[in-house]
């Protein structure tokens, strides 16, 4: 067995016991030897690792190579017509939403994309959302690479290596990243699709290629899916937009996740077994498989996973509840509509796909029906304003154990209704002065080390 990292054959190995020069084959010269690590990066990085991100992630190429999926299989750019009809049904959307939340209206600006700006317009968000698990990767090739005890030999190669390795695993995850943001761009209806804030501040935006895609099988008019689906963006962009708390605490839940994720490099190390490290494009070969991600099962995993699992159901139950309420005895195929997107979830819709490949999380439909159930329960109990309430503050929000009794939350929660500007601006300035949000020191002491805003912390 090789006492090389990973197995691989030193350049010049020969077949006898004699002592070998480790940089036979590369002309014997160090710079050479440099030379071919630094060629061999420029072609599996093109502009580095991190790319423009900066990041371990190479996102230039994730960015490319999705744009170049979506080309490949037909992306026409958006005429002037489909941008009117996108504008109209946003504003038409804000409209109706008004008579049905207390939140005002959240898009400032009504866009068309294509496929490919929907690309090019999300990927600030992916990368924060992906630069942990990225990070990960990176790190763990690296380290199974570097672990072990590095014969005096290979000593001289052993850190070029490592930065090459580093280098590679991160236009690695770039490529898978970007082959699942391609296919998901094929499948999303507008910027909020997945759940997540991804459009810039003020931007409410659909798909027209999207959405014609949806509608497809449906028997239901293009205008009225086009201002259905606007529905339920407009809906989001209320959220992100007056709830000033919910973007960091979505994107801080993905980032919690993620540091509990594991790397599986067992693949990776089977195929690069006795691969000489003189032919840099068979190494590329190699380890051009997929990496698989693998959550740790630990308390605080687990944890996080039900406070990422019931932030994202919670958004979404109370975006169908208002959605439903304003399309109801406007839109005859509101009831159809709202079944298609429910099925496209329970099969595995572009949320639950991107989330696995991207953050190795699977979603359970299950979490979003209860909270559309709770949330509607709320609002035939306080109305629109005692639901929309509970989004004044984290500390508020329903827990994963709320959304298994949702008459339990409604009507055993009375602080709701009751709820004072004084108690809010207590619960705000706990929350400034570095405290979990809790309005007394008795209820920071009974929260467990994994209690997070909005899971299983108590309440005053």
């Amino acid at each position: 067995m090789s006492d090389t990292p990973f197995g691989f054959n030193r350049p010049g190995d020969g077949d006898d016991d004699r002592p070998q020069d480790p940089f036979k084959g590369m002309g014997g010269d160090m710079a050479q030897f440099a030379d071919m690590l630094h060629r061999f990066a420029d072609m599996i990085g093109g502009q580095g690792a991190g790319g423009a991100g900066g990041g371990p992630l190479n996102w230039d190429l994730a960015k490319n190579i999705a744009r170049h999926q979506v080309v490949e299989q037909g992306d026409p750019s958006v005429v002037d017509t489909e941008r009117r009809q996108v504008e109209e049904a946003l504003r038409l959307a804000d409209l109706w939403l008004d008579e049905k939340t207390t939140l005002p209206a959240g898009v400032r600006t009504p866009q068309a994309w294509s496929r490919s700006e929907w690309i090019e317009k999300t990927l600030p968000v992916w990368a924060k959302v992906c630069d942990p698990i990225a990070t990960r990767m990176v790190d763990s090739m690296g380290g199974a690479l570097g672990g072990g005890e590095i014969p005096a030999d290979m000593q001289a190669m052993a850190g070029p290596l490592i930065g090459m390795v580093k280098q590679m695993a991160g236009a690695m995850v770039g490529g898978q990243a970007g082959q699942a943001l391609g296919a998901l761009a094929r499948e999303v209806t507008c910027s909020a699709d997945v759940g997540l804030p991804l459009a810039p501040d003020g931007v409410g935006a659909l798909l027209p290629a999207g959405v014609e895609a949806f509608g497809e099988g449906l028997e239901i008019s293009g205008e009225e899916i086009r201002v259905y689906l606007a529905l339920r963006e407009a809906a989001h962009q209320r959220l992100f937009e007056h709830v000033p708390w919910l973007r960091s605490h979505l994107l801080g839940a993905v980032e919690e996740y993620a540091r509990g994720i594991t790397v599986d490099l067992s693949g990776i190390e089977q195929a690069v077994q006795g691969l000489d490290l003189s032919n840099p494009e068979a190494i590329q070969d190699a380890l051009g498989g997929e990496i698989q991600l693998q959550p740790e099962e630990t308390p605080r995993q687990k944890a996080a996973l039900a406070r990422l699992e019931t932030a994202l159901a919670l958004v979404e139950g109370w975006v169908d509840t208002v959605v439903n309420d304003a399309a109801d005895g406007r839109l005859p195929g509101s009831v159809k509509l709202a079944e298609a997107v429910r099925r496209r979830r329970a099969t595995g819709g572009p949320a639950e796909r991107t989330f696995a490949t991207l953050v190795g999380l699977e979603l359970r439909p299950r979490r979003l029906r209860e909270a559309a159930t709770l949330w509607r329960t709320l609002t035939d109990v306080r109305g629109a304003q005692g639901r929309d309430e509970v989004w004044n503050h984290p500390d508020l929000l329903p827990t994963s154990e709320d959304l298994d009794d949702p008459d339990g939350f409604v009507h055993g929660r009375e602080e709701i209704e009751g709820l004072s500007d004084l108690d809010l601006s207590e619960l705000t300035k706990s929350q400034e002065d570095g405290e979990p949000g809790k309005p007394d020191d008795k209820d920071d002491k009974d929260d467990g080390p994994d209690a997070g805003p909005g899971d299983g912390g108590s309440r005053a």
